[in-house]
């Protein structure tokens, strides 16, 4: 789906949402939309890679570049009018992505978008969407992205995952980036998610931001790419604050394990690891 189809249906989100009630015991709509034959737009990804400070011009992609691929199919599923969760507000709390061999930008992709279900928070609801993306019909590609509707809960969440501790001892720092206020608008228009808390002040004051703040997504690329290549990997990224714009964050990694921190500050922005697929057993 071509990125001049968002905005008609991001408008379609913003129209539907004040009359959703979003709860997690809402109906989940089974819709499955599949896209064919998904060819990379290599100017398009040269943005994207410059935007997020990947290495332009190798062949293979950016380990969250399907994100961006599937992005269109997740924004009609969300978009729509059986889904419970209003489009506008939608927070991305975090993600999971499993790529079992790199990914070529000469490669014709198959992409499958689906919600998997709802699961409370203590903030509101959460959604999570799985994409998939398939080679010759053999799965090459995963994520589980969870988006949260924040609204007054009356009942605790029935399950919490465990939580890395906001306090816990901060990794070494190995970078220092000062972000300016148009990150949002430009990682949106190579992204195609123009959501408003991500584009200038006003529209993000609307949603209770006191500026705009970073993609979660340009956050977890940037830092992946700072990390270097990733060949069959599975990350985690967790979300923890937001990144307001402009603004100062440091990267700081150890092994597997990377996050992103408030500049001269102790505030977690960001926790995730990458760690290597475990190679299949080689047949007897």
């Amino acid at each position: 789906m071509a990125d001049r189809y968002l905005t008609p249906l991001l408008a379609q989100g913003a129209l539907l949402s004040p009359f959703k009630r979003p709860r997690p015991d809402a109906h989940v709509p089974p819709t499955r939309l599949v896209l064919p034959d998904v060819r990379i737009d290599l100017a398009r990804l040269a943005t994207y890679e410059r935007v997020c400070g990947f290495a332009t011009g190798a062949d293979a992609l950016p380990v969250t570049y399907p994100h961006v691929l599937g992005f269109p199919l997740a924004m009609r599923i969300m978009a729509s009018r059986s889904f419970p969760l209003p489009l506008l507000g939608l927070v991305h709390t975090s993600i999971e992505i499993i790529q079992r061999q790199p990914l070529g930008a000469s490669e014709a992709y198959e992409l499958d978008v689906r919600v998997a279900g709802l699961e409370p928070h203590h903030r509101g609801t959460q959604a999570c969407v799985v994409t998939e993306a398939r080679v010759h019909g053999e799965p090459v590609w995963e994520s589980r992205s969870t988006y949260l509707a924040r609204h007054r809960t009356t009942e605790e969440p029935t399950s919490t995952p465990p939580r890395e501790s906001d306090d816990a001892k901060p990794l070494p720092v190995r970078a220092e980036w000062r972000l300016g206020g148009d990150v949002g608008r430009r990682y949106g228009a190579v992204s195609g998610d123009r959501n408003p808390i991500h584009l200038h002040p006003l529209t993000a004051r609307l949603f209770g931001f006191p500026r705009a703040i970073a993609h979660g997504m340009w956050t977890v690329a940037r830092c992946l790419a700072e990390q270097g290549t990733q060949d069959a990997v599975r990350v985690r990224a967790d979300f923890k604050a937001p990144v307001l714009l402009p603004g100062t964050v440091t990267y700081a990694a150890d092994g597997p394990a990377f996050e992103l921190r408030g500049g001269g500050t102790d505030l977690l922005h960001l926790v995730g690891e990458v760690r290597p697929l475990p190679r299949p057993a080689a047949p007897e």
